[in-house]
């Protein structure tokens, strides 16, 4: 064996002793030395590996950032570091983390070797992975970017070692320095003080000696010469001096005239700017003052006045507002039409229902769109009914008027009567009367209101209701169903349109997308995609469990990229959803914060965290979530008519609203959700963003400070407030109060008790729309109770009736501003008292006469709507004198009752008129608002109509189809020309009820036995119109009863699930076996 075979069999790497052996036969002598030279380089390839070790652990231990771990590796021998103290560990420890920081910040090229020089000029290759090395450079080498080298190390010791050394060399002898530097300073400025101190002793005196004696006698001298010249010229001085004078005073005077006019634009436009400082110095005064004065006041108090523009603007806004209430109920009805047209067409395929019922439907149907908006104020425009002119129909429209006020400004008596009805028939009053009542909130008073109502509603339903605070997230609470529902509405519709249309049609753009989270699911798409592929059948088993499905490469890799696809789109949702707390709904935000609080007040232990959860699982799971997951049942996204979303879009919206609901709640993936376990890490990050978003999202103003109105301010708005309602929602509120007035308003006292008496006995719906009754046949009466009505509410309480009737406080308050603002705007003073005791002027008097004919000549042309009360036009016609003496009236009744001090001048009364300049200011500019807002919801609901109008075409089409297909197999029922020719062959059925009752169609009739049943006899005869059926009884002969059966009915009532009805309020029918009966003896099926 040769010498260098014999090396390769001790382990050593054969070109680091290329240099050593060469491939020539040595003697043993020779081979002795060799193996000498080979154990050397052995036991240096040793200590190189020792040394890589100890630089990794180095690295190592900086990167653990444990101080005790790095000084032990610094001071290990393997290492030859030197100058390592055990004092600088901290400093070895932060100087060396940020020398790796910064090679970190260069990058990491994640390289497994290092490269290490060592003693004798070799390098040395570490594998950072293996922990092992040797002296052949690897394939591909590249040095790791991370790993401090032994010379960077040595260099950083050595700094912070001599900087220690240094600094405690000035340590020990700071005492020393310090001591050395005061004596030098301070002997200098000592020296310098001295020097000076010297010089200004030495020459101070002379040099105030001299200077005092050379000005004193100059200024003698030149005192003694004037005063002498001027005694022996003092005529001419004095004739001179009147010259001058008056020759500088005209040239003054031409040269100021002059400069007049040549700057005369300029001269404007400074007085311009002066006057607006002073307007807007006078505004702020009266904005920001505690008090304002009077004078500022007087000069903002035409603001109050109404003009033009503030009468059309209002009138712009009612029309407005009664189209959008009216275009809502048209597509409320319109959505109601279609989706009874859906259960029609589903009954048809189902139950075989004859198409012409269903055809029948769709023209009317049809007919209900065109004829919607021109018939819904049919009711205003007769002359019977409630608004008949009458003394007693008036006195009854008054007496509604008074009780839809009184219920829409006090909130309490709906929430109670919310909960005094089973939940579905609650749900459905809200839905009917209380968004009609308010308006669907088309108006800043009227959503002030509703949210009023919503917050009280919910206060009542937490404290009487919710014994844990998990019912509110289990369970379905009314109030909290019914926020959700108004605000994902027509008003809260564009807001969810907002924030999730951009990433929901960016999800449904991309076609690639497939999230499956399901392994199971997963590994048959994978098996099914096999045999399509290959055309033979995969020898895999196709139902497994979710384990045995993971236990697949191709499944786990593909779950991979599921879940990096769902988390890269719910990336893209949470962003959107945390910053969106602005487009958010008022309300919504509004009700969340008052769910939050109330919920703190009921249970004081819950925390933070669990409130924010109910806070999120309301504003998230409720209001978002359902949208998210069906995008095309909100009005996210635009479909053209019969178009729907694809299996895969539902199923990745689906995943996507999972993750985000369990993101919202801090909820991990657990149990059977297992393999998902790897996304809990970023569910808890999203947790943190959400409940950030839920912190602000909570912070909203209170209601006052929002909308600066209260129940009270209908007293001082230039229009009361309208609603349009239907003849049956007034008479079922009427009908629930009567019932449920003990609960809802226990002290007899109550206003709305006065209110119920004034309105005695439910009317019927004849009576409310002045119809006889013997004229009305019972299907129209359920159309006539929709027909609607505007009633302008009114508070029986605010002005009295005579004039011995008593007025609070608050209406005293009201009409005395009411008069002091006319007085002021004539009579000027610095203040209320001063102008009241002075006597007004004539001129004052005049213009005063000439402001309130305007006035008069203004309300004449105002529409009834918007015409102020006969009380405050009585005022109008007083003089100015007049209206003083009442000023001073109320003023007394103000004081006696505390409301006013006249200490200091009544500057209450001031501070209050101020205020409502303000709010006047703040009203004209939400009046602006309101009007595009409503203009907005009005093309919204247009482009809804419009779809709607699709879908009906859509469906006439479909119908058109099918009796076309109909007609070509000869099934299509006969023309009604053919039908016409043959009503004397009407078929015509007669059972007796023993028959009927062997068939199972017939199960009882009361107060009758059953051997009594062959004496009854049924006949059933079809009428003129399609699916109608009459249906006589007879009893021995003697025909009793007559019954209108319709075919439609009897469908709907199988498709509720109605098993039995009642013939004749006697005879009980199995529905189904009839339904079979009349299909086959009539329609052949």
């Amino acid at each position: 064996m040769s010498a260098t075979e014999e090396v390769d069999g001790l382990g050593v790497s054969r070109p680091h002793y290329g240099s050593v052996l060469d491939n020539e036969r040595l003697t043993a002598e020779e081979m002795d030395e060799r193996r000498r030279a080979i154990w050397q380089s052995n036991k240096d390839t040793q200590e190189a590996q020792r040394f890589a070790l100890g630089i990794f652990a180095i690295n190592e231990a900086v990167a653990s950032g444990n101080v005790v771990k790095t000084l032990s590796a610094l001071r290990s021998p393997d290492v030859g570091l030197y100058g390592v103290i055990p004092e600088c560990g901290e400093t070895y420890q932060s100087d060396l983390a940020e020398a790796k920081k910064k090679r970190l910040a260069g990058g990491d090229n994640n390289s497994k070797w290092v490269k290490h020089w060592v003693k004798g000029g070799y390098y040395y290759y570490h594998n950072l992975e293996t922990q092992k090395g040797g002296w052949d450079e690897p394939p591909g080498f590249v040095q790791n970017s991370v790993q401090l080298s032994r010379e960077e190390i040595q260099s950083s010791i050595s700094g912070v070692t001599a900087a220690y050394n240094r600094e405690q060399l000035w340590l020990a002898n700071e005492g020393l320095i310090t001591k050395l530097q005061a004596c030098c300073r301070g002997y200098l400025v000592r020296q310098e003080f001295r020097s000076r101190m010297n010089f200004l002793k030495k020459q101070l005196p002379a040099i105030t000696c001299i200077q005092s004696q050379w000005r004193g006698y100059k200024q003698k001298k030149a005192y003694q010469d004037r005063l002498a010249y001027l005694r022996s010229h003092k005529d001419e001085v004095v004739k001179l001096q009147s010259l001058a004078r008056m020759h500088q005073a005209r040239k003054r005077y031409r040269d100021r005239l002059q400069y007049f006019r040549d700057h005369i634009n300029d001269i404007v436009k400074i007085q311009a700017f002066i006057r607006a400082n002073k307007a807007r110095d006078d505004y702020k005064t009266l904005i920001n003052a505690e008090d304002p004065p009077m004078i500022v006041v007087r000069k903002f108090v035409h603001l109050l006045d109404q003009s033009d523009q503030d009468f059309q603007e209002e009138l712009d806004l009612m029309k407005m507002r009664e189209e959008v209430i009216t275009l809502i109920r048209s597509n409320q009805q319109l959505e109601n039409d279609l989706n009874l047209m859906d259960i029609k067409i589903g009954l048809l395929v189902k139950n075989k229902i004859t198409l012409q019922d269903v055809v029948s439907h769709s023209k009317k149907l049809t007919k209900k769109n065109k004829e919607q908006l021109s018939d819904m104020m049919m009711l205003n425009k007769q002359k019977g009914g409630l608004k008949a002119l009458s003394k007693e129909k008036r006195e009854k429209l008054e007496a509604y008027q008074h009780l839809f006020y009184l219920l829409q400004t006090n909130p309490t008596y709906l929430a109670k009567l919310i909960f005094q009805m089973p939940q579905n028939k609650s749900t459905k009053f809200m839905d009917s009367v209380i968004f009609t009542l308010y308006n669907y909130a088309s108006n800043q008073r009227e959503e002030y209101l509703l949210l009023r109502l919503f917050k009280t509603a919910l206060q009542e339903e937490i404290k009487s209701k919710v014994d844990q605070i998990q019912e509110i997230v289990t369970g379905n609470p009314t109030v909290i169903k019914m926020v959700v529902s108004f605000n994902r509405g027509a008003r809260g519709q564009n807001a969810l349109r907002q924030i999730l249309a951009p990433v929901v049609k960016e999800i449904m753009d991309d076609k690639s997308l497939n999230i499956k989270t399901d392994p199971v699911d997963i590994y048959k798409s994978w098996v099914n995609q096999m045999e399509s592929q290959t055309g033979e059948a995969s020898k895999l088993p196709y139902d497994v469990t979710p384990e045995q499905a993971l236990a697949h490469e191709e499944v786990r890799t593909r779950l991979d990229n599921s879940i990096r696809n769902m988390r890269a789109v719910t990336d893209k949702f949470l962003s959107a959803i945390v910053s969106s707390v602005d487009k958010i709904p008022y309300g919504m935000r509004f009700i969340a914060k008052v769910l939050k609080d109330s919920l703190h007040e009921k249970f004081p232990d819950a925390g933070e965290d669990e409130l924010l959860k109910i806070f999120g699982n309301l504003l998230y799971y409720r209001y978002m979530n359902p949208a998210i997951v069906a995008p095309d049942a909100f009005d996210i996204i635009d479909l053209s008519a019969g178009g729907q979303l694809t299996t895969d879009q539902r199923r990745n919206l689906g995943s996507i609203a999972k993750m985000l609901q369990h993101a919202a709640s801090n909820k991990m993936f657990l149990g059977d959700n297992a393999h998902l376990s790897i996304i809990n890490e970023y569910l808890s990050q999203s947790y943190q963003k959400f409940r950030r978003f839920f912190q602000a999202a909570c912070d909203v103003p209170e209601l006052q400070d929002k909308f600066n109105v209260d129940e009270y301010s209908d007293l001082v708005t230039l229009t009361k407030p309208v609603i349009y309602i239907s003849i049956g929602e007034i008479i079922n509120t009427h009908t629930l109060l009567l019932d449920h007035q003990d609960a809802i308003a226990p002290e007899h006292n109550d206003p709305i008790h006065e209110l119920l008496d004034d309105l005695g006995e439910v009317p019927t719906i004849e009576s409310l729309i002045g119809e006889s009754a013997g004229s009305l046949n019972d299907p129209n009466k359920e159309a006539l109770a929709k027909t609607e009505v505007s009633l302008t509410l009114t508070n029986k309480f605010d002005v009295p009736g005579s004039e011995n009737a008593e007025m609070d406080a608050r209406t005293i308050l009201l009409n005395t501003k009411r008069l002091i603002v006319d007085v002021i705007r004539f009579q000027p003073g610095e203040t209320l008292t001063e102008i009241l005791e002075t006597p007004a002027t004539s001129e004052q008097e005049a213009e005063h006469q000439r402001a309130m004919q305007r006035r008069a000549i203004r309300d004449a042309k105002t529409p009834d709507k918007m015409k102020k009360s006969k009380f405050i036009k009585e005022d109008s016609n007083l003089t100015l004198q007049e209206k003083k003496e009442k000023i001073q009236l109320g003023l007394k009744k103000l004081t006696e009752l505390g409301t006013v001090d006249p200490k200091n001048r009544y500057q209450e009364l001031i501070n209050d008129i101020a205020r409502d300049i303000r709010n006047q200011r703040r009203y004209r500019q939400r009046r602006k608002a309101e009007l595009v807002k409503l203009q907005q919801t009005y093309a919204a609901l247009n482009s809804k109509a419009t779809f709607y109008g699709e879908q009906v075409d859509y469906y006439k089409s479909y119908i058109k189809t099918c009796l076309d297909n109909l007609a070509s197999k000869g099934k299509v029922s006969k023309k009604p020309r053919e039908m016409k020719g043959k009503k004397s062959k009407k078929i015509s059925l007669k059972y007796t009820a023993a028959r009927l009752h062997e068939k199972g169609v017939l199960l009882e009739i009361e107060d009758l036995q059953g051997n009594q049943f062959k004496n009854v006899i049924f006949e059933i005869s079809p009428t003129e119109e399609v699916g109608d059926f009459e249906v006589k009884a007879k009893f021995m002969g003697v025909q009793m009863e007559t019954f209108m059966l319709h075919y439609q009915d009897l469908l709907q009532l199988q498709y509720e699930g109605v098993a039995v009805m009642k013939l004749f309020d006697r005879a009980k029918v199995n529905v189904n076996l009839l339904i079979f009966l009349l299909n086959k003896k009539f329609y052949g099926k």
